[in-house]
């Protein structure tokens, strides 16, 4: 008897631009990404043109949560969303950028630059055990995010010593004008609602204030803002990390939208990112299912509620 007509198997579940192989799965989940988020908007700000850019098209002194929720959603898309998804946000992001004629590949690359080295700079000074090929690696990854915002890539540094370079050559030409001196005062003391005043003096001022602090040196020269000594703002970083890490995991990926558990629902749980397994080579998982699973091990070093809090407590900086 011939046999009957089979259903084809399913295919696989689309891991995105990135997937778990990548160190950007990794490094994307730990909440110290915000504090590297906030560290960016002071460094774009120092390019006249490009600052210049945001003031006249953007009215993110009237909706600056949002403007935020916005630009961590996008990033969130594109690190943990499908292709598709990603693709998709990218020439939302693009047509804004045309619509607005803010795509000048100077600035463009500018605005990319400075948020790659600030995702960098905060991870590594905040105990998170990164090796120079790993930071090379999450650099090259990220010129797939530069060609999603209007980029030619090769145009793009894709390793750290390129992006040094770029800082290098870029230098003379910035300065810290009048705009710059406005996203300096908006960052220290965003306006918002009366009941959320004393949650902005307790905690986003801090926030705010270690973001400018853990600036390179030549920031805060342009600013004329003194910081404290590297090594006291890396202790801070590290501290401030790792009391952000006590929340779980599932709470905090919450914000932006479920993005990183929407990829675990569709990739598996054993692709959960665990930055601190970057000290490990195993870290970058060989692809959905085929990575180290998440068993008791790991409940043990990420606490029983999926937060990755008892790891990191015994973390110092190095």
């Amino acid at each position: 008897m011939e046999p009957g007509p089979s259903t084809p198997p399913a295919p696989p579940p689309d891991p995105g631009l990135f997937g778990p192989r990548s160190v950007t799965w990794q490094l994307h989940s730990d909440p110290v990404m915000w504090i590297g988020g906030v560290r960016a908007l002071y460094l774009q700000a120092l390019h006249p043109a490009a600052v210049r850019g945001v003031m006249i098209n953007s009215d993110f002194r009237k909706d600056a949560w949002g403007r935020l929720m916005r630009t961590a959603s996008f990033v969130g898309t594109l690190s943990y969303g499908t292709t598709e998804a990603a693709e998709a946000a990218g020439a939302r992001v693009r047509k804004i950028h045309r619509l607005l004629g803010v795509d000048d590949p100077e600035l463009l690359l500018w605005v990319h630059c400075a948020e790659i080295d600030s995702y960098l700079d905060v991870v590594r000074r905040s105990g998170i055990p990164l090796s120079d090929a790993q930071a090379d690696r999450y650099v090259d990854e990220q010129r797939t995010a530069a060609r999603l915002v209007g980029l030619d890539p090769g145009t793009v540094p894709g390793g750290t010593a390129a992006l040094d370079a770029y800082f290098v050559e870029i230098r003379p030409r910035l300065a810290a004008g009048a705009d710059a001196r406005t996203v300096d005062d908006f960052l220290r003391r965003p306006p918002v609602p009366p009941a959320l005043v004393p949650a902005r003096e307790v905690f986003w001022r801090r926030v705010a204030a270690l973001a400018y602090d853990s600036l390179p040196p030549y920031a805060h020269e342009l600013y004329g803002r003194p910081a404290p000594p590297a090594e006291t703002v890396t202790r801070r970083l590290t501290a401030t990390a790792n009391l952000l890490r006590c929340i779980p995991g599932r709470l905090r990926w919450r914000l932006p939208p479920r993005h990183i558990l929407r990829a675990m629902d569709r990739l598996g749980p054993q692709t959960r990112p665990a930055p601190f397994r970057l000290s490990e080579e195993a870290a970058i998982l060989d692809g959905p299912g085929k990575g180290p699973q998440y068993d008791e091990a790991d409940r043990h070093h990420n606490g029983a509620d999926g937060g990755d809090s008892t790891r990191w407590r015994t973390r110092t900086p190095g």
